[in-house]
């Protein structure tokens, strides 16, 4: 067992306390051959892991996910039944699951150190720096440069209690960091100490999305953010206080991922949802969740308006063949934050597959939405026949759709550039490895198509590619289960020809034969002039030069750190948010226990040469 997985395992003993042990009822090889083994024991995809894999981590780490983690949308088992489900893999006993509420912190910031102006100074606010989603910060605002990129070392560290999995973009304001957390509590420290200025338990389901900062609170300034139970909630930014809460979604399955966006006094929220998870049961009649764009207002949460991306209510289709009645359509998620064009005052959202027959409506789209009134410009299709859920990776498949597509969806924001003469296009990255630059001014035709990975369920354009004023730089995952040291690389292309600058494949991993380790880079990549900064399955953040791919930095995360808040912290697989780089730090989250990769618990910032 490396050391990094002997940490992780403190982590989850310190957090969930210890308590009496007692017999495991019922038999946890029975309930995972019944519940888990249609999917762990025959998928070759990599979505879900292999029960030998799974093994390696700390029993309490699986107790964790099937409670707090996505795992709660899959397995609907009792809570001795997830007990017993996580003795036997691990081959160890495990004590009772406890909720996760965040103990009193340690290292709480001195009393009076409020800022006068979270938005005033150098930040990085929502999940791409800018509404336009570019995941590009102006040198004024990171206050570093790329000769200085190399000279970066550790400032401080913080370790997430009760995490096998952090998701959460960091978002910098006024001298704070405001991040999420899978236990559910959203977390504002102090950017330059990591002291703890406020902690407010949001939600059980955890919060993934990145927090927006904007006005209009008894402070000053409000905190937005969504959850995973398809909540949104605004909290005072300075206080932590609760100013509203509300459910956007009443699909059981629904949950917000992607960033809220704020734009012109309305808050733009987009809506996904796991039902792709329980379709693996043939007992389940899947599917009837539809991603939609919601309009809120920002002082009270109020709904303005509501659309769905397929438009279509779901209706009864066929049975399978246990019997099961089976809805459609659906799918469409969005998983990304919204991108904002104030030019043609419309709102950019890219989608996800279809979950069930029929296929209508705008699956694997980019689709425009009037800002006002909500209703569809257009949507542009850039693939068709994708209705893919988890039961097409059962050995039996009774809950695939016919005509099973390879889950090439969206699940990065597209973004809006404009060019050197002024002209304005969208560029959408796709699972399937093909980066598309479509024509707003044409309702998104497509000008050119550019393949930079083979694609796959866990392949190609994972979560968001980076443009600066010429370049997008895409990095891509194509994880092989079977093969860690496939997959991964980095590709510069010029927008205006869509010629590929340079390409820089992945270094071989370092932690080869460890849990979780892989060359994949399914990271959102993080861009500051002339370096473009790309996380990795095997724990490194790699800092290449944006001119020719030269390697800057590399640091490796999968370790052990000693944390601020005196919580055992370490580091593992990076995967969802890339690094923010503000007022001259840079704020990095490590751990990303799903889908195989190695389980982590920490936040990470760095300054040039410690200062």
């Amino acid at each position: 067992m490396s050391k990094s997985i002997k940490f992780v395992s403190r982590i989850f003993i310190v957090s969930l306390g210890v308590g009496a042990a007692f017999p495991q009822s019922p038999d946890g090889a029975a309930v995972y051959a019944q519940h888990c083994a249609r999917c762990h024991e025959t998928d070759r995809t990599g979505w879900a892991a292999r029960r030998e894999a799974l093994g390696k981590l700390p029993p309490e780490a699986i107790l964790a996910q099937l409670h707090t983690g996505i795992m709660t949308l899959v397995a609907t088992l009792n809570d001795e039944e997830k007990r017993a489900v996580a003795s036997y893999i691990s081959g160890q006993p495990v004590e009772a699951f406890r909720t996760a509420t965040p103990p009193a912190p340690e290292g709480l910031c001195p009393a009076g150190s409020t800022p006068s102006d979270l938005l005033s100074g150098p930040r990085w606010n929502g999940w791409g720096a800018d509404t336009a989603n570019s995941r590009f910060q102006p040198v004024e605002m990171a206050g570093i440069t790329a000769d200085q990129v190399s000279r970066l070392k550790l400032k401080w560290a913080f370790g997430f209690p009760l995490a096998s999995v952090v998701w959460s973009q960091p978002v910098v304001a006024g001298g704070r960091v405001f991040v999420g957390s899978q236990n559910g509590a959203v977390y504002s420290l102090d950017a330059k100490s990591g002291c703890t200025y406020w902690i407010y338990q949001a939600s059980p389901a955890g919060v993934r999305s990145a927090v927006t900062i904007g006005p209009h609170s008894p402070s000053g300034f409000v905190a937005y953010f969504g959850d995973l139970g398809a909540n949104v909630q605004a909290v005072d930014a300075i206080t932590g206080k609760a100013l509203w809460k509300v459910k956007v979604d009443d699909h059981p399955l629904a949950r917000v991922t992607g960033a809220v966006q704020l734009y012109e006094g309305r808050l733009y929220v987009p809506v996904a949802s796991f039902e792709e998870g329980p379709a693996a049961d043939p007992k389940y009649e899947c599917c009837t969740f539809r991603g939609s764009l919601v309009a809120l207002d920002p002082q009270t949460g109020k709904q303005i308006w509501k659309t769905y991306v397929i438009p279509a209510a779901p209706r009864r289709t066929r049975k399978n063949p246990s019997g099961t009645q089976l809805w459609g359509p659906s799918g469409g998620g969005i998983w990304s934050a919204p991108t904002i064009d104030p030019k043609r005052r419309r709102i950019y959202v890219a989608t996800g597959d279809h979950y069930s027959d029929p296929e209508e409506g705008f699956g694997d789209s980019v689709v425009a939405i009037e800002m006002d009134s909500g209703k569809i410009a257009w949507g542009r299709k850039l693939l068709e026949g994708d209705r893919w859920n988890l039961g097409c990776i059962a050995g039996d498949k009774v809950g695939c759709p016919k005509g099973e597509g390879p889950d090439f969806d969206f699940g990065s924001s597209a973004i809006l550039h404009t060019l050197s003469g002024g002209r304005q296009v969208l560029l959408a990255g796709q699972k399937s490895g093909v980066l598309h630059i479509l024509d707003p001014d044409q309702r998104g035709a497509v000008i050119r198509q550019v393949r930079v990975g083979k694609g796959g369920i866990i392949g190609g354009i994972e979560w968001g590619a980076g443009a600066d004023h010429e370049k997008i730089y895409a990095a891509v995952s194509d994880l092989d289960r079977t093969n860690p040291e496939a997959g991964g690389g980095l590709t510069a292309i010029q927008i205006a020809t869509g010629e590929k600058v340079w390409h820089v494949p992945a270094p071989k991993p370092a932690c080869l034969g460890e849990q979780g380790c892989s060359a994949a880079q399914p990271s959102a990549v993080t861009l500051i002039p002339g370096v473009v900064f790309s996380g990795s399955m095997d724990g490194h953040l790699r800092a290449y030069a944006a001119a020719d791919g030269k390697l800057l930095w590399d640091l490796d995360t999968r370790k052990p750190f000693s944390s601020v808040n005196n919580v055992p912290a370490a580091g593992g697989s990076m995967n969802g948010a890339g690094p923010a780089v503000v007022g001259g730090m840079l704020f990095l989250n490590s751990g990303y226990g799903f889908l195989g990769g190695a389980p982590g618990n920490v936040l990470l910032a760095f300054s040039v040469d410690g200062r």
